[in-house]
């Protein structure tokens, strides 16, 4: 069993990866930390507890994190127009009743911590900008190897990003952080464009969600609804909405769903070009990219743990 801390900016694919990553039985998950990007911290912090509440799982941990960049504030606009002003569909009007799993701690300090007292046995999954992971990095750079690995849901290395023609959501939000990560040595594994839009979620899956007559499956369906019927606006014919965290967790459970490629990465950090993912960077360590994938092996997989 792999002992795992999940980084999230709680939207709907992150409510899918978290609810993936509790229904496997390979996976401990240990905690989870919390960044700035779907929404606020604050917002992320509070959809990760109702998230782990509706699955019943209060027991773990939320520690919150960054609620900004490392160097240019908050670097753009929240999207609510993908995930809700709430960030998980416009269906939130409800605190966490249950604080047991509340601290006070920052992700930050919780992370470094977790990885000195179980070195070589942390997987870091980072579904969000990946300031946590860099500011962690910066006040305790010891920590480097003692990751087992370090997952990331980011990037567009050979393919046209999301938010820019250049440039996927995770990395153009905090491009400093990105870069220092792909210079840290870390054993790293990108999950980035490239393969995220191949693994598709079909609209007609809801339907079985919603027929299971329980709460969870309805709020899930109700939520995921929302996030495909803003791919088919952005993408006309598209038949469902793309798994790009859930990808990740999938990367942790088994690596067979995907193709790797060793790149030695950096980001663009300024122009138009800004927050791209570029390979061929001299001089850099090497990151395993995630160039291929086999999608109807892994969205059957995600589609029989989920719910």
């Amino acid at each position: 069993m792999k002992s795992i801390i999940v980084d999230v900016d709680t939207g709907i694919d992150d409510a899918l990866a978290i609810a993936y990553a509790v229904h496997s039985p390979e996976i401990e998950l240990l905690g989870l930390t919390t960044c700035f990007g779907n929404v606020t911290v604050e917002k992320a912090t509070r959809n990760s507890r109702l998230v782990l509440e509706k699955l019943g799982r209060s027991d773990i941990p939320v520690y919150a994190g960054a609620g900004e960049t490392l160097n240019r504030g908050l670097n753009g606009d929240f999207p609510h127009v993908v995930h809700g002003h709430d960030g998980l569909g416009n269906l939130i009007d409800e605190e966490p009743t249950d604080e047991m799993a509340h601290s006070d701690q920052h992700a930050v300090d919780y992370l470094i911590e977790q990885v000195k007292n179980k070195p070589g046995k942390i997987t870091y999954i980072c579904v969000g900008p990946l300031t946590n992971l860099a500011l962690a990095l910066q006040k305790a750079p010891e920590i480097t190897p003692l990751f087992e690995e370090v997952i990331i849901m980011g990037g567009a290395v050979y393919t046209k990003g999301n938010v820019t023609p250049h440039a996927e959501a995770n990395i153009h939000r905090d491009p400093e952080a990105a870069d220092f990560v792909f210079r840290s040595n870390l054993p790293l594994y990108l999950v980035g464009l490239d393969v995220t839009m191949q693994t598709l979620l079909p609209t007609e899956e809801l339907k079985g969600w919603r027929e299971k007559g329980e709460e969870l499956g309805s709020f899930f369906a109700d939520m995921t609804e929302f996030y495909i019927d803003f791919y088919k606006k952005a993408n006309p014919g598209i038949k469902g909405c793309a798994l790009h965290d859930p990808l990740a967790v999938g990367l942790a459970i088994d690596k067979s769903f995907v193709s790797l490629k060793p790149e030695r990465l950096w980001v663009e950090l300024e122009g138009e070009r800004e927050g791209k993912t570029c390979p061929n960077a001299q001089g850099r360590p090497l990151v395993n990219v995630c160039v291929d994938v086999d999608e109807e092996r892994f969205v059957k997989h995600f589609l029989s743990r989920v719910i």
